[in-house]
């Protein structure tokens, strides 16, 4: 009182301009004016400290309202309240729904909000793979962590989705994760909706060999020869493939949690679980769009029978053997188990060097005079592999 006080009478002295007296006091002009209008309508009274309790009542919402969105929540338990809303808005378009932040603190009063913890996240050292911009530039592949069914069966679902429109091409179980075992869903996936231009996977069996040549494995092979590019995200990095990992805490949310009695079981809840997921869930990274809506199949058809590739007339042509070996210059050189049967180009550089591809896409460097492997990380012909 006694600061406001000094203020507005130097106000009313005129010594100084307001914007150096509201400076001098340490307060802003809007401020400075608030205070001056109290003193000359109230006086002295006016400078003393207003309760700020609301002065309006809080409107109850109507039952017409509340009773689809505690519905829907209850059927819908993952769903926060602007998927909820959003939802709503779809279903009953003629309804004047409520802000979110209303639905959320109604929906904490009735407990079925149940807060997470939430850890700081940390900057990422490094760069995020290039967003796609169209359906299928680019899908993602992963395993959900494993589980037992009810009598003891081992679960583990294969996913993949569209990293542009969301939307999910394929949850099913398999008995294990291996190539053989994903192979057929695979391809089931691409006669169904074309091919991608890239696929993002972590660097884990089957679908990278950390230990091999460029990471190869015999998935990563396959998808080469599909002209697919293996996109693989840095060791350790799974936020690299967040919008997937995120696909999966709403699977094991929705249609894990508590599991089947058994598999099969276990699958039914899966298959309507992804439908479900597809053309009924709002994403809030999709302006509360479905997938569905945004997804398109790839022009690119998945081809039956693969035909065998045409190097160029500079290349030289070798066949890696059933060891994963080739002959050059008189000399054995070890590429890949993933690449036995499998015909390789090796063409001179301008350094002297030679390069080894693997259809388009370049391999390894083999040295001019120790003529032996040096390992580069997987680039496409034209790109330079770094050692």
């Amino acid at each position: 009182m006694d600061s406001r006080l000094c203020f507005v009478a130097a106000c009313l002295r005129g010594d100084c301009s307001m914007t150096s007296l509201c400076s001098q006091h340490g307060i802003s002009r809007k401020t400075g004016y608030k205070w001056l209008a109290r003193y000359q309508d109230l006086g002295a009274a006016g400078l003393s400290d207003r309760s700020s309790a609301r002065t309006s009542q809080i409107r109850p919402l109507a039952s017409t309202i509340l009773d689809p969105i505690l519905a829907l929540r209850r059927d819908r338990p993952s769903w926060g309240p602007r998927k909820l809303l959003a939802r709503l808005a779809m279903d009953h378009p003629g309804i004047l729904w409520p802000a979110a932040s209303t639905v959320g603190n109604f929906l904490s009063r009735e407990g079925l909000v149940t807060p997470r913890p939430r850890g700081r996240r940390k900057p990422s050292p490094n760069p995020q793979p290039t967003a796609p911009l169209q359906a299928n530039d680019s899908w993602s592949a992963d395993f959900k962590g494993w589980f037992r069914t009810g009598d003891g069966v081992r679960c583990e679902p294969l996913t993949i989705s569209d990293n542009y429109s969301r939307y999910l091409l394929v949850s099913h179980a398999v008995p294990r994760p291996t190539f053989d075992a994903i192979k057929p869903l695979f391809i089931d996936a691409f006669r169904q909706h074309g091919l991608p231009l890239a696929l993002r996977t972590d660097n884990g069996s089957p679908f990278a060999n950390r230990h091999g040549l460029a990471g190869l494995s015999r998935f990563s092979v396959w998808l080469l020869k599909l002209n697919i590019w293996p996109e693989r995200i840095a060791p350790g990095r799974p936020d690299q493939n967040g919008r997937h990992e995120r696909m999966h805490r709403t699977l094991k949310q929705d249609a894990a949690t508590p599991c089947a009695p058994d598999l099969s079981t276990q699958q039914d809840r899966l298959d309507a679980w992804r439908v479900d997921f597809n053309t009924l869930r709002p994403h809030e990274a999709l302006d509360q769009r479905c997938p569905a809506t945004l997804h398109r199949p790839s022009p690119r058809i998945y081809p039956e029978t693969l035909k065998e590739w045409d190097y160029p007339p500079d290349h030289h042509i070798r066949k890696v053997d059933r060891n994963g070996y080739i002959r050059w210059q008189d000399k054995q050189l070890y590429l890949s188990e993933a690449l036995i049967s499998e015909h390789v180009g090796i063409v001179a550089r301008d350094d002297g060097e030679w390069m080894v591809r693997f259809r388009s896409f370049n391999l390894a460097i083999i040295g001019a005079e120790s003529r032996t492997l040096r390992c580069s990380r997987l680039a496409r012909s034209g790109e330079a592999g770094t050692t």
